[in-house]
């Protein structure tokens, strides 16, 4: 059986941190000479993930979720929505039934989260809060999914980007090196989809 991954906000370069068979993209700017059918464009703050339900195994974002307004107005001006939420709807609908999201972003307090003024979604060690559990902190406000925490944990950047290669010695001695020192900018978040199968 053919696995598929989808990486959001990738740029040019989509990752693969699962290592799955397909390779599928979304971003505001498709890249000169891609196929469409492995990249696709959306404003995934406005819109949704191009891509049917239960589509992949996997979801990733990189640097991305800081980029995603937590609240913007509705299109005739009277009332508010919720983009990040939206989006983490549409991560949910997309993955199968016990599917990852993998996502790295830089997180408060570290400088990182706040000097890019294209950052407009800060993350904390407790965001993760409002997608799992039983239920989500988010649910009032519109989350439907809900995820199981796999890990919520600071990363060594760029070391990161593969979901399932370890660190080896010498950067296991430098995470630790720059936890002591508070230099560990990013979060990992890796969530596991809840949702009956299909």
């Amino acid at each position: 059986m053919t696995t598929r991954h989808l990486d959001l906000g990738c740029g040019p370069r989509p990752r693969n941190p699962y290592r799955h068979d397909e390779v599928h993209a979304v971003d505001l700017v498709i890249p000169d000479g891609v196929d469409p059918q492995w990249f696709r464009h959306a404003n995934l703050s406005l819109q949704p993930i191009p891509h049917g339900d239960s589509s992949f195994e996997s979801v990733s974002a990189f640097d991305f979720l800081e980029h995603v307004p937590r609240i913007l107005l509705t299109a005739d001006g009277t009332g508010t929505r919720f983009p990040f939420l939206d989006l983490m709807n549409e991560i949910h609908r997309v993955l199968k039934p016990g599917g990852r999201l993998y996502a790295v972003t830089p997180c408060y307090p570290s400088p990182e989260a706040f000097q890019d003024p294209t950052h407009v979604n800060v993350i904390t060690d407790k965001t993760w809060r409002y997608f799992c559990g039983e239920p989500p902190m988010a649910r009032p406000y519109g989350f439907r999914g809900n995820f199981e925490l796999i890990r919520n944990e600071r990363a060594l950047h760029p070391f990161a980007f593969e979901a399932t290669v370890p660190l080896n010695w010498f950067q296991r001695r430098l995470r630790k090196k720059s936890e002591r020192k508070g230099r560990l900018p990013h979060l990992i978040w890796e969530f596991s989809c809840i949702k009956p199968a299909v």
